[in-house]
């Protein structure tokens, strides 16, 4: 897990930050997805991938995202337009105590591929025990 911190070009209009693929973002996006509405108490994520990386983006309220390498977790809060956090493969990752008014977007690697996923997390202790160490 990296935090990265854009950088955004203010003026009298407004503010603007510009995200490219190979640049401030780790990999080319294949795909880009935002969260909404979350219920309260609800928490989304909640598995890992084998081989997708992704970048989350809190671009408006605040949401908690916990990250598990297998061997430690790590809390971090987003809440700042600014910032978004790299997430490689092999984290296990939920996002949870979320503002009504959150809107959290993804930047990812690839497209959606269901057999990528880890989703249960005794079979991700498993994989992260076979096929690596932890990251974070």
């Amino acid at each position: 897990m990296i935090k990265y911190v854009f950088n955004d070009k203010t003026d009298p209009r407004g503010s603007l930050v510009a995200l490219e693929g190979n640049h401030e973002i780790p990999f080319s996006i294949k795909r880009v997805y935002y969260m909404y509405n979350i219920k309260e108490g609800a928490s989304r994520g909640c598995h890992a991938h084998k081989k997708l990386q992704q970048l989350l983006i809190c671009i408006n309220g605040q949401c908690s995202i916990l990250l598990d390498n297998g061997l430690e977790k790590q809390e971090i809060v987003l809440s700042k337009k600014t910032e978004g956090i790299y997430i490689p493969p092999g984290i296990w990752h939920e996002i949870h105590a979320c503002t009504t008014d959150v809107i959290i977007i993804s930047l990812a690697s690839d497209y959606y591929d269901e057999s990528d996923y880890i989703r249960n997390y005794d079979d991700f202790r498993k994989y992260v025990a076979v096929n690596k160490e932890g990251l974070l």
